[in-house]
């Protein structure tokens, strides 16, 4: 089980190259992160968009775009079909969004005759690397459903559970969490929280221990679960967050970033095929690492 997220990247260069379709792809943090993807042997791309501007781009930021196939396709809806239509066919095992809305880039992926749908509901899982944290942490869903229903939460704690299990997580300790570790009817998420912790005892879920309410610092530090009476195995040691909501997600996700130093990948799953939807200000570092984690979730 990964640690740190260079060591997942290196587990996917030891792997054979994984092929990405680029949705709208004249952007220069894309295409450093395509470029360092291809140079460290972890996946070729399929880069569709304006031509002419990605060609100028590679030109200003200095990339030889090798083992880049570059496809003329100015419209961003058009490429973003295009890209989804390549994984369809198996034709590239990760679709990739560049600068196109994020809406309109899933509206693709979910189109039900021409797009990779697998199932009615896809979520995104974000992986963190946290200074002080002896283990990668999995988070979601802090960036595709906004407001989950408690059929839908179940949905998204296995599709994380899937994700961690795949990138080396055995059994997957999986906290929902809530403000506080005691249920009171004033505060639904932790209602919520029992009830799908539940209905996860009971076989609802699989290939993981869920508990839940949990708060973070329960869920993440082993003295603090002790300090506060909270047992179990869960409590002090999960693997993967459960959040609320995409407000809680989101501001829980930035604050990691920016605020305790911490680096991540994402990926959105459920679909045949990983997506990734980068935020516009992520790095090209951020990019590669979320590469390397769709690329691993792939094969």
């Amino acid at each position: 089980m990964a640690a740190r997220l260079e060591q997942m990247v290196a587990k996917a260069q030891s792997l054979p190259m994984g092929c990405m379709a680029v949705a709208a792809a004249h952007d220069p943090q894309v295409l450093r992160s395509v470029e360092e993807a291809y140079e460290l042997g972890i996946a070729t791309a399929v880069l569709i968009g304006d031509a002419r501007r990605i060609e100028a781009i590679a030109r200003e930021e200095g990339l030889g775009l090798r083992g880049a196939v570059i496809e003329d396709c100015p419209d961003d809806v058009r490429a973003a079909f295009r890209a989804v239509s390549l994984a369809r066919e198996g034709k590239a095992n990760v679709v990739v969004k560049g600068q196109v809305k994020t809406a309109l880039f899933l509206r693709a992926a979910l189109d039900r005759e021409q797009g990779i749908r697998q199932q009615k509901l896809i979520s995104h899982v974000g992986v963190f690397e946290v200074p002080g944290l002896d283990r990668l942490l999995y988070m979601s869903d802090s960036g595709v459903v906004l407001y989950p229903t408690v059929w839908q939460k179940l949905v998204i704690i296995q599709n994380a559970i899937q994700a961690a299990r795949k990138l080396g997580v055995e059994e997957p300790r999986v906290a929902i969490l809530g403000a506080n570790e005691r249920v009171h009817p004033s505060r639904p998420a932790g209602v919520e929280a029992l009830l799908l912790a539940r209905m996860a005892a009971d076989g609802w879920v699989s290939g993981a221990v869920v508990d839940g309410p949990l708060p973070l610092d329960v869920a993440l530090r082993p003295q603090v679960a002790k300090l506060k009476g909270v047992s179990g195995p869960v409590a002090g040691r999960a693997d993967v967050v459960i959040v609320p909501n995409v407000e809680a997600g989101n501001i829980a996700a930035k604050a990691i970033q920016y605020l305790g130093h911490g680096e991540m990948a994402g990926m959105v799953v459920g679909a045949r095929v990983p997506i990734l939807i980068n935020s516009r200000a992520d790095d090209a570092p951020t990019r590669l690492r979320s590469v390397a984690m769709a690329v691993l979730v792939a094969h």
